[in-house]
């Protein structure tokens, strides 16, 4: 069975581990920091076989080189990124069988927040990084609107029964801003006081699943007419399409 166990490091950033409860090997998703990581391995007598990343900011590889020191195990990432510790460059629909935990990924390109993202998903899970938030979406650092909108609609496609694994720790932040663009969606107000709850407990709000990502997320709702009602008056103008409702609620979600 695969077990998937967060290592928080910065302030809000979520490093993964995914492993099996057979085996005691672990491949390790966005080591933005190397400390909390080889702390938990030697807590938990873990044995790295892989790191995974899905794109090239800082605070999501800064730890490979400290980790590669120790390990030498395969590093897999974008294709269409320049991250130099890269050994296994991927590409979207590429299969990563990382077997002493259980589990094949297959890779999704999901460019928006950076130019060459991808997102890694098997069977009910999806690591999607900085791409799509629990309730929320990446910023455009180096995308365009459109191709976040696809994007998100690859990752909307999959199961509903799928757990998101995001890289940060921002639910709250980004539920605040949903109930901005939707006051009267009452699946967002319920969300809001269950994952405060959570934090009050000192308890990760991730993963969730792509199901309640759908009735609360606003990048994922750029179809509704709700979300395209408050476009609108934040905008001051009709907009023509979804892309136009996500780039001016993205806009908005800057300055929140």
């Amino acid at each position: 069975m695969v077990e998937i166990k967060p290592v928080k490091a910065f302030r809000d950033n979520y490093i993964w581990l995914i492993g099996s409860s057979e085996s005691h090997h672990v491949a390790i998703v966005d080591p933005g920091d190397a400390s909390p990581v080889l702390e938990r391995i030697r807590e938990q007598e873990f044995s790295p076989m892989a790191i995974l990343l899905t794109h090239h900011h800082p605070d999501h590889v800064g730890g490979v080189g400290k980790l590669l020191e120790q390990y030498k195990i395969p590093v897999y990432g974008p294709a269409a990124e320049d991250i130099p510790s890269v050994t296994h460059p991927l590409r979207e629909g590429d299969n990563l069988i990382l077997t002493n935990a259980g589990i094949t990924l297959t890779v999704l390109e999901v460019p928006g927040h950076t130019a060459g993202a991808l997102a890694y998903h098997g069977p009910g899970v999806a690591f999607t990084g900085d791409t799509l938030f629990t309730a929320g979406c990446g910023r455009l650092f180096e995308g365009t609107p459109a191709q976040m909108h696809s994007s998100l609609g690859k990752l909307a496609a999959l199961p509903d029964s799928t757990k998101i694994y995001c890289g940060h720790e921002y639910t709250m932040a980004n539920l605040a801003f949903a109930l901005a663009v939707e006051p009267g969606n009452h699946a967002i107000s319920y969300r809001i006081e269950t994952c405060r709850k959570l934090r009050e407990a000192d308890q990760p709000t991730v993963p969730a699943t792509l199901a309640e990502e759908k009735l609360t997320n606003p990048f994922l709702r750029t179809g509704e007419v709700s979300v395209k009602q408050a476009a609108n008056r934040h905008a001051g103008r009709q907009l023509e399409n979804e892309i136009d409702v996500l780039a001016v609620i993205r806009q908005w979600k800057d300055t929140f």
